[in-house]
């Protein structure tokens, strides 16, 4: 009457199966032997897969990729993308400087071409028209200084209106050099037209 029963023995539960399955899977799995490689290494094995094998094919694809590379940085640096600029070229300060000097006029454009005429009448073999390329470089110079010492007091005081807590260092010469620049030469390419609001 208060026999015991039988015990009988209990099934492992789910839980336990799949538990025991996985670290058997894991086990029997096994490791790669190596360490993953870095990005640098990555890309230096998938660069070497693709280079051929003889020395002058793959000079000639390095030398290729570099032109190819080189082309791409100087069109993004004409465009004014800030990630090819070089340093003197960075900033929004400096932006805003390159900016506000390619919507203006200046005499400084001309100084370039006048010297130019300058230098071609002074070697003619009359004499009339080197004392008027004499008369003619002193008036460009007087005008050329007196345009960009006007601008760069304009421009300071533009440049301080606009970012009074920035850095301006050396901002107010990068625009005077600019100005003295042709617009076509200027780099990076004028962004603005002239007589158009600075933003």
């Amino acid at each position: 009457m208060f026999r015991r029963r039988s015990e009988t023995p209990t099934e492992p539960d789910a839980a336990a199966a799949e538990a025991a399955a996985a670290a058997a899977r894991g086990a029997a799995t096994p490791g790669k032997g190596r360490p993953t490689p870095t990005r640098k290494e990555a890309e230096a094995a998938r660069k070497a897969a693709v280079r051929p094998s003889d020395r002058k094919a793959a000079a000639r694809l390095d030398k290729e990729r570099t032109r190819a590379e080189r082309a791409k940085a100087r069109e993004a640096m004409l465009a004014g993308d800030e990630r090819y600029l070089p340093k003197r070229d960075q900033g929004p300060v400096r932006a805003y400087a390159r900016d506000w000097v390619d919507t203006r006029w200046s005499i400084g454009e001309l100084f370039m071409p006048g010297a130019i005429v300058v230098l071609i009448f002074g070697v003619l073999p009359l004499p009339a028209l080197r004392n008027i390329s004499v008369l003619l470089w002193f008036v460009l110079t007087a005008l050329v200084i007196a345009d960009t010492a006007f601008l760069g007091f304009r421009l300071r005081g533009a440049l301080a209106r606009r970012f009074p807590d920035e850095v301006r260092k050396g901002a107010v010469a990068y625009g005077v050099l600019r100005s003295l620049q042709l617009r076509a030469l200027r780099i990076p390419k004028p962004r603005l037209k002239r007589g158009a609001p600075v933003v």
